[in-house]
């Protein structure tokens, strides 16, 4: 016998990998300039320089057994001592060592928080749009997931909807700023606000309800937008950290839960989420790149490419006729569907060798979402293409 639930998750891709295969397929076909593949979220700009190099000095400098070894399983002292001291030189948040836990990338790392918080008949909410993986990994914890609805047009969130979907069951919040899909940054203010009301709920349910901050674009952000370090704002907290955007690393899966300790139950939260992992088989991160990153953690990228195409695509666009909130952050933009049907629109535009996500599986239908992170040329080639769907 099978797992109906594993089958059906393994069975049926995302859209978004669907499409990217799709785009490979025709790219041996027509040529690879010839598609224009807004489908995959992959960094195009190379790592830092420094993070090369570093490897390569861990590999000369280190004892090999060292290098390739276990790790505690929490993570490397070395390495959760140089995140720590990074993220207190630019929040003056007072993070410690023992409250980091090293983990293989964002998607194991949000796994093990969920599993942690869920007990029978919890219920973990996200805001809509948000990255469609968080509803497989919070059923598979056990949850109940719950999709706040979309506040159209800022894709802020809309306090009002979210209080209405709170109940003595919510466990935990999922929030992303900057956010996938929409590019849009969480406000000071939508985060100040956020905080008031969970703590009103908390005290009137009698237990804390968690946020879990997913925060992999957190160094993404355009035009000097702050982005605000949550746990400063409300310490019931939880980030899940990867390096995947923000050097450029995404094939090596690694980061960081930070677990702060104003939190409510932080000991045992943490405990929770070591045994969580420890039952998923997520322990012991690659022992490389816990020593890579304990000597890069000051490093951040280069956005000009970016921003470069940000700024193109979102000016050319919003001139055709397209509508979308300004994008702040990461590399995304989530674009109104003309017509108001974004899977016909995405598939008239797939006959166009012109690759779109539709907003469905983001919890935000009549929408489409485009990764940036491409080449300037490729947007360049693009942009016909779009003019001709809008007319059409």
């Amino acid at each position: 016998m099978l797992n109906p639930n594993a089958y059906a998750l393994g069975a049926n891709r995302s859209c978004i990998r669907e499409l990217f295969e799709y785009g490979n397929a025709r790219a041996a076909i027509v040529g690879r300039e010839n598609v224009y593949d807004y489908s995959l979220g992959n960094p195009s700009i190379p790592s830092p320089r420094e993070v090369n190099e570093t490897i390569c000095k861990v590999i000369a400098e280190m004892d090999s057994l060292a290098v390739h070894g276990y790790t505690s399983a929490i993570g490397d002292l070395a390495t959760r001592t140089a995140i720590a001291e990074d993220l207190n030189s630019r929040y003056n948040a007072g993070v410690k060592p023992e409250e980091l836990f090293i983990g293989s990338g964002a998607a194991p790392e949000l796994v093990a928080v969920l599993h942690a918080l869920t007990t029978p008949g919890s219920e973990i909410l996200a805001i809509a749009p948000y990255f469609p993986e968080y509803k497989p990994f919070a059923e598979s914890a056990g949850a109940i997931f719950k999709v706040v609805p979309p506040d159209i047009p800022d894709f802020q969130i809309n306090m009002e909807k979210l209080e209405a979907m709170l109940t003595p069951n919510t466990a935990a919040i999922i929030i992303n700023s900057p956010n996938n899909p929409s590019g849009v940054v969480y406000t000071r203010q939508t985060l100040q606000e956020l905080g008031q009301l969970l703590t009103k709920k908390s005290e009137q349910y009698g237990h804390p309800i968690y946020l879990i901050s997913d925060e992999p674009y957190r160094e993404l952000a355009y035009d000097g937008v702050e982005v605000p370090f949550v746990p400063t704002l409300y310490p019931n907290t939880v980030v899940c950290y990867s390096y995947s955007k923000s050097l450029s690393l995404p094939g090596e899966r690694i980061g960081y839960i930070y677990v702060p300790g104003q939190a409510a139950d932080s000991k045992a939260l943490y405990a929770a989420i070591a045994g969580a992992a420890r039952a998923c088989g997520h322990v012991c991160a690659p022992s490389l790149w816990q020593k890579v990153i304990a000597r890069c953690t000051h490093l951040r990228p280069d956005l000009n490419a970016y921003d470069r195409n940000r700024k193109l695509l979102y000016e050319k666009l919003t001139a055709m006729g397209y509508e979308m909130a300004k994008p702040d952050g990461a590399f995304y933009l989530f674009i109104k569907a003309p017509g108001g049907d974004a899977n016909a629109f995405s598939e008239k535009a797939k006959q166009k060798d012109l690759l779109l996500v539709p907003g469905d599986g983001f919890g935000c239908p009549g929408y489409f979402r485009i990764c940036y992170c491409v080449s300037y040329e490729m947007i360049q080639k693009s942009l016909p293409v779009f003019a001709e769907l809008i007319k059409e």
